[in-house]
C-alpha cells in the first residue's frame, strides 16, 4: 500500500536525484545499430551497469534516506527477488541500519550472495515473491522493523523516476521509453519524469506473459491477483501489482505488452552475443518486446531500458545452450546404424564432409524393441544455422539414415 497519495511531481524526482548523487552511477545510453532501421533509431539504457547491477538501488536508497531517526532505529526489512534487496542492503550499510531481506526460495545465487555482501541478513520466505512479501510483513509486525516496499511507495517511485531524468538528458528527442513491469514502480516513475519534458512520449511497459498481473489488472479495471506467476524474468515475477502503481499506470496511460519465455531467452542471448551485454531476464524484456515486433515500428526514436544484469552464470550457460538449439546452430538428433564394424565411422565421416562439428555422440544397443541388427546413435552437432542444419538432415536421409530431432 502506498504511503502517501498526493501527486508525485518532477520536483520529487529531482530531489531524489540529489539524494542519490553520492552513490549513483550515471549509466550510459548506447545506440543499437543492429536493432535500428532506416526509419527507427533504437537505444539501450544500460542500468545493468548501475551500482548493485540494477535500477532498483534508486528507489530503495531514496526511501531509506527519507526515514526518520526513529524509523531507522527499528531496523529495516524488505521482500525482494534480489535487485531491490541489494538496494536496501546498500542503503542499510550506508546509513548504518541493520537490514533483513526476505527472498523467494529460488532466488538466483548471485543475487543472494551480492545482498549478503552488503551485510544484510537473508531469510527465505516461500516459492515466489508474493510469499516472501507476506513473510516480510509478518516479521515486520513481530519485530517492529520499518518496511521498505519495492514498488508501491511514492518515495520509491520518485527514486525510480531518476532513470528517466537521465534518459531525457541523454536523448534529447526520444519518442518512447520501453521498461519492464513487475509491481510497476519503475514504469510509473519513468512516465512521470519523461512526460514532464515531453507530454506526448509513449511509455511502454513489458511483462512476461506468464506473470502479466499489471496487464490483466488494467484490462479488468481493478487490481487482480494471478493464481500463479512463473517466468525466467524473476525480477518481474509478481502475481499482484501495487494499488498505487496500478492507479498511476491507469492515469498516465501506460501501454503494456507481453513477451514469451523463448523471446526473453533470445533477447538475453542477443544482448550477450551481439552487444556483449550481460542482462538478466527482467532486464531483457524490453529488447524481447522489440525483437518480437511488439513495439510500434512507426515510433521514430525508442529507448529500451536494460534494467538489470544480476544473473547466475549457470543460467547464462543454459540460455546459451537453449538459444543455440532454437536457432538451429546446435542440433541434436537420433538415428539408427547397422550393428556392423565401421557403421559409426561412415556416419561421422558423412557429417564431417559437410563441415559440421560433432560435439557429442553416443551409441547403444540397449533400447527396448530394437532389432538385433541395429544400434541407436544420439548425436549433438554444431552448425552454421538453420540452412546448414536443414542440409544435414536432407543429406542423411538421402543416404538412408532416419533423423529424429531431440
Amino acid at each position: 500500500m502506498a504511503t502517501e497519495q498526493r501527486q508525485i511531481t518532477i520536483n520529487d524526482i529531482k530531489r531524489a536525484a540529489q539524494t542519490l548523487a553520492p552513490i549513483l552511477e550515471r549509466t550510459p545510453v548506447i545506440k543499437s545499430h543492429l536493432l535500428s532501421t532506416e526509419t527507427q533509431e533504437v537505444f539501450l539504457k544500460m542500468e545493468n551497469l548501475q551500482r548493485t547491477g540494477s535500477f532498483k538501488v534508486r528507489g530503495a536508497f531514496n526511501k531509506i534516506a527519507s526515514l526518520s531517526e526513529e524509523e531507522k532505529k527499528k531496523g529495516i526489512i524488505a521482500s525482494s527477488a534480489g535487485n531491490h534487496a541489494q538496494g536496501v542492503a546498500l542503503g542499510g550499510q550506508h546509513f548504518g541500519i541493520p537490514a533483513v531481506i526476505v527472498m523467494p526460495d529460488g532466488t538466483p545465487k548471485a543475487k543472494v550472495e551480492n545482498t549478503r555482501s552488503y551485510g544484510a541478513e537473508i531469510v527465505f520466505g516461500g516459492p515466489i515473491y508474493d510469499d516472501a512479501y507476506a513473510t516480510a510483513r509478518r516479521l515486520q509486525k513481530e519485530k517492529g522493523y520499518t518496511f521498505i516496499h519495492p514498488f508501491d511507495d511514492d518515495v520509491v517511485i520518485a527514486g525510480q523516476g531518476t532513470v528517466a531524468l537521465e534518459i531525457m538528458e541523454q536523448l534529447k528527442e526520444v519518442d518512447a521509453i520501453v521498461v519492464p513491469i513487475g509491481g510497476g514502480g519503475l514504469v510509473c516513475g519513468t512516465a512521470i519524469a519523461a512526460r514532464h519534458f515531453n507530454p506526448k512520449i509513449r511509455i511502454i511497459g513489458v511483462q512476461a506473459s506468464h506473470a502479466a498481473s499489471m496487464r490483466d489488472s488494467l484490462a479488468h479495471g481493478s487490481v487482480i491477483e494471478l493464481d500463479k506467476a512463473k517466468t525466467i524474468a524473476d525480477g518481474i515475477q509478481v502475481r499482484r501489482p501495487g494499488d498505487r502503481t496500478f492507479e498511476l499506470c491507469r492515469e498516465l496511460g501506460v501501454e503494456v505488452v507481453t513477451v514469451e519465455e523463448e523471446e526473453i531467452q533470445e533477447a538475453i542471448l542477443f544482448l550477450l552475443e551481439k552487444h556483449h551485454i550481460i542482462s538478466e531476464g527482467a532486464g531483457a524484456v524490453p529488447v524481447a518486446a522489440f525483437m518480437s515486433k511488439k513495439i510500434d515500428p512507426s515510433i521514430g526514436k525508442v529507448c529500451l531500458l536494460v534494467s538489470g544484469g544480476n544473473i547466475d552464470a549457470h543460467v547464462v550457460a543454459e540460455i546459451i545452450d537453449r538459444g543455440l538449439l532454437l536457432q538451429k546452430r546446435r542440433f541434436r538428433f537420433t538415428t539408427m546404424i547397422d550393428d556392423k564394424p565401421n557403421a559409426l565411422g561412415r556416419l561421422t565421416s558423412l557429417i564431417g564432409e559437410l563441415k559440421i562439428n560433432i560435439m557429442q555422440i553416443t551409441q547403444t544397443r540397449q533400447k527396448y524393441g530394437l532389432d538385433l541388427a541395429f544400434q541407436v546413435v544420439d548425436v549433438l552437432v554444431e552448425t552454421g544455422g538453420k540452412e546448414q542444419t536443414n542440409h544435414l538432415v536432407e543429406t542423411l536421409k538421402e543416404h538412408g539414415y532416419s533423423v529424429e530431432e531431440l
